[in-house]
């Protein structure tokens, strides 16, 4: 499993890493991305749902994560 931890962004959005890192994935690929920003978090779980993609949400204090296979 591949994870993409975008804790502390600060530079720009944390959903540029976690989309680049989903479209770099490979069929059947295992991605985990880990954020602390609940508004891309949000927007990361409508994506995945739009596109049809099964997902399991993790929570742990401030820090969320996305487990999916593409």
């Amino acid at each position: 499993m591949k994870t993409i931890n975008t804790c502390g962004q600060k530079h720009y959005s944390p959903l540029i890493p976690a989309i680049t890192a989903l479209c770099k994935a490979g069929k059947g690929e295992k991605l985990e991305i880990i954020m602390d920003d609940a508004v891309a978090f949000s927007d990361l779980k409508e994506y995945l749902s739009e596109q049809r993609i099964g997902f399991r949400e993790i929570y742990d204090g401030e820090q969320m994560t996305l487990q999916f296979t593409v």
